[in-house]
């Protein structure tokens, strides 16, 4: 018998656990999903409904930029209309981490060193405290220190993370251990070799992402290219895929990567085949209906989609649901791996739907049974 098992390789790397407002992050909890609204956080209404479609998509936390005094203070009627904890943008002005500390932020981004004298550290510090704030250090090798360029002649691994680790300190020095660190990079090696140096040399919770990734296409190839390989080696507690693109879509992205690595498991999974002239029905459109009319589910289930007999009943035995092109314009359906039934190729979408659909509620009813069976 085979010894293999999937995703025996990943091993977390051991980190402090901090929270984001009701949401842990590292340690052995789950890796969270995070995205960034792009709207004018004044514009609350435009922000909250942005915010809640990256709820529809799964999303854990959700970055708003603060960057003067009216964003702050919208935080106050954008935290109280959502329901997952935000994370307010700050970079130089230390003021405004106090007042989105205030406004309801579960957690301030901002860099202590970039925001003046110690009396200005240890306010926002204090701000933090009172209001139950984590913080977010975010190195970009975009926008280094002065010093460090200088040092290092250019952004680098070494660059990166000697700015983190500066950030740090300057936070322990003030008995505050509530923070998780960044550190991005719109190149991949560059980014991953970053991650890779601070994750030997600290137990900080670290937020990966490859920076300015580019848009849908481009940026998620890149982003799993990087970030498949940092969770690969167990590296990282938090993740946002950065895309010139809507913030679900960010979200979606950072899921595909978590369930293809089997680190999180959230909606349905589908694996199909790319098509040839063997299919019998038409592949590519069937999964993009597929995917479109099952993103509402949230119950983790697997659906095979195969256009022919050659791969379609190996890939059934390893999925929840399945289909396989037949002949006769009659297609097979398989449950748990084994042939069931067979559909009318004009009625199929809307059948797998049905049944996803029934599957997903059978199982969270299971689930739901599960405490009760236990008393």
């Amino acid at each position: 018998m085979s010894s293999y098992r999937p995703y025996q390789q990943i091993t977390r790397r051991k980190s402090r656990r901090i929270m984001v407002g009701n949401v842990p992050v590292g340690g052995d909890a789950p890796i969270p999903v995070q995205t960034m609204t792009n709207t004018l956080t004044t514009d609350v209404a435009g922000t909250v409904a942005q915010i809640h479609r990256a709820e529809t998509a799964g999303v854990d936390i959700v970055r708003v930029s603060c960057p003067d005094r009216e964003s702050a203070l919208a935080l106050k009627d954008i935290v109280r209309q959502v329901h997952v904890p935000v994370v307010a943008d700050i970079h130089f002005h230390y003021r405004r981490a106090i007042e989105a500390a205030e406004s309801g932020a579960a957690c301030l981004r901002i860099n202590p060193g970039n925001i003046g004298s110690d009396e200005r550290v240890r306010e926002v510090i204090r701000a933090a405290r009172d209001h139950g704030c984590s913080m977010r250090i975010g190195v970009n090798a975009g926008s280094l220190e002065k010093h460090l360029l200088e040092k290092y002649g250019e952004p680098n691994p070494e660059a990166l993370v000697e700015s983190a680790l500066y950030h740090a300190n300057i936070l322990q020095q003030h008995d505050f251990h509530d923070f998780k660190i960044s550190v991005k990079a719109s190149d991949v090696f560059l980014a991953v070799a970053a991650y890779q140096q601070l994750a030997e040399v600290c137990d900080h919770p670290l937020h990966i992402g490859i920076t300015e990734a580019g848009g849908r296409r481009m940026g998620t190839v890149k982003s799993a290219v990087g970030l498949g390989a940092l969770l690969w080696a167990g590296i990282g507690d938090t993740l946002r895929v950065s895309l010139s693109d809507e913030p679900e879509e960010e979200v979606r992205v950072g899921w595909d990567l978590l369930k293809s690595l089997g680190i999180r498991h959230r909606g349905v999974k589908v694996i199909s085949c790319p098509s040839c002239a063997r299919q019998g029905f038409n592949v590519i459109e069937t999964v993009r209906t597929l995917e479109d009319r099952l993103a509402h589910i949230e119950t983790p289930l697997t659906l095979s989609i195969i256009g022919c007999v050659v791969n379609g009943p190996g890939e059934a035995l390893m999925t929840d649901l399945g289909v396989t092109g037949g002949g006769a314009g009659r297609h097979m359906i398989y449950a748990a791996g084994k042939t069931d039934h067979t559909v009318a190729a004009a009625d199929m979408v809307e059948h797998i739907v049905e049944l996803v659909e029934a599957k997903a509620a059978a199982l969270r009813a299971a689930e739901a049974a599960e405490p009760l069976a236990a008393e």
